[in-house]
């Protein structure tokens, strides 16, 4: 006996409670490439995955499209995880999208250049947005992973040409699905809790074009853009390009430039300074010997009130060049009320792991030393780790 006759709806209906209790398709990943993309005002995508010989549509909802990486585009080879259900009205199915990934570096590529030109159209990239680099900076923060390799070098650079730097270590991941919103989550933090930053260096060490793709993610980008501290990008190695560097005030081709560009080298100022001071004192000599010959030779009176007023006018140059030397003088830091910490040996002290209590230490200040001996000693609290 045949059944009786059912109603369109009926037939879809039945179609749609099928593929939803179905277990492989309730839960299916799909690979095609897509084409037909189109972002509606709503803020959900529809598109078609297809391969040489079948097409598939699908939605990918807004709620679902905030998780996204990267800005999908025609042509791309994707992975599609979701689920199949049918739109009862129209008696058509699709692949109710959950989540996608790229398959492959090409695909990467596209959605860099997609986004690079999103952003270079907006005028983000643009030179008059970029912030200058301090000559002498007092401190510099830096935001990276607190156990790779980039920050230990950073450090080390940075203290082997200027010891009168602060440095500021805010640790974020760096690499992962959430990397690029704990990067932009940094970026903003150190921004609020930190003002009195000279410079940034965000960064990390190389690695593949996936392990660095958080620094290609538009929140980042929109991060480093409204910072008000100058932030130099040190992503990857030599031949790395991020939309970091782009967006960047300074982009430096590694973790290690980045730290010679953020400081001068004090040492080599304190010797440009001695430079001077000889060479100012040879030239008063000279002058000097001049003006005695010139008392030999001519009236002496006469001479004796020309060589007043051009001693007048020598010592006022003189006071005018010790002042620019002084505003010049690394040291002239100490009258700050910085001093300078040094253990028996006459070694520096800068990290707390150099010194323990009991220890005999040396504080030197601008008119003298005081001979000390440590009692206690403190960490910084894991949030942040600061090198002073």
């Amino acid at each position: 006996m045949a059944l009786k006759p059912f109603r369109v709806s009926q037939v879809n209906g039945y179609i749609k409670r099928i593929l939803q209790s179905d277990p492989i398709l309730g839960n299916v990943s799909v690979i095609g490439e897509i084409s037909n993309l189109k972002y509606h005002s709503s803020g959900h995508v529809y598109f078609t995955l297809k391969d040489e010989n079948s097409k598939l549509n699908c939605f990918y909802a807004a709620d679902y499209l905030k998780n996204l990486h990267y800005e999908l585009s025609d042509g791309m080879e994707v992975t599609a995880t979701g689920y199949l259900s049918v739109y009862e009205r129209g008696g058509s199915y699709s692949l109710n999208v959950k989540d996608i990934t790229l398959s492959g570096i090409g695909n990467l590529s596209i959605a860099f250049e997609k986004l690079k030109k999103k952003l270079e159209a907006e005028g983000i990239f643009d030179v008059k947005y970029k912030k200058k680099l301090p000559f002498f900076p007092k401190k510099i923060g830096i935001i990276t992973s607190s156990t790779g390799a980039a920050v230990q070098d950073i450090i080390k650079i940075i203290k082997s040409k200027n010891n009168y730097v602060d440095i500021i270590v805010y640790p974020c991941l760096v690499q992962g699905p959430e990397a690029a919103k704990d990067i932009s989550k940094s970026i903003e933090i150190v921004n609020q809790r930190f003002p009195e930053l000279d410079v940034l260096i965000l960064g990390r060490g190389g690695g593949s074009m996936e392990e660095l793709w958080p620094f290609n993610e538009e929140v980042v980008a929109r991060s480093i853009f409204s910072s008000t501290i100058p932030i130099i990008s040190a992503v990857g190695h030599e031949t790395d390009f991020t939309i970091s560097d782009f967006v960047a005030d300074y982009r430096a081709e590694t973790p290690t430039a980045a730290a010679h560009m953020s400081v001068p080298n004090t040492f080599e100022l304190q010797e440009i300074c001695q430079d001077y001071i000889l060479h100012i004192k040879q030239s008063l000599s000279q002058r000097i010997q001049y003006s005695t010959m010139q008392i030999q030779m001519h009236d002496k009176q006469k001479l004796s009130d020309s060589l007043q007023n051009r001693l007048q006018y020598e010592k006022m140059r003189l006071q005018q060049q010790k002042e620019k030397l002084d505003a010049l003088n690394p040291l002239s830091i100490m009258e700050r009320g910085y001093g300078i910490l040094t253990d028996e040996n006459g070694n520096l002290i800068n990290m707390i792991s150099q010194i323990n209590p009991g220890n005999k230490i040396f504080l030197r200040l601008k008119d003298g030393r005081l001979h000390c001996t440590v009692d206690e000693k403190y960490d910084m609290d894991e949030e942040m780790i600061s090198y002073d």
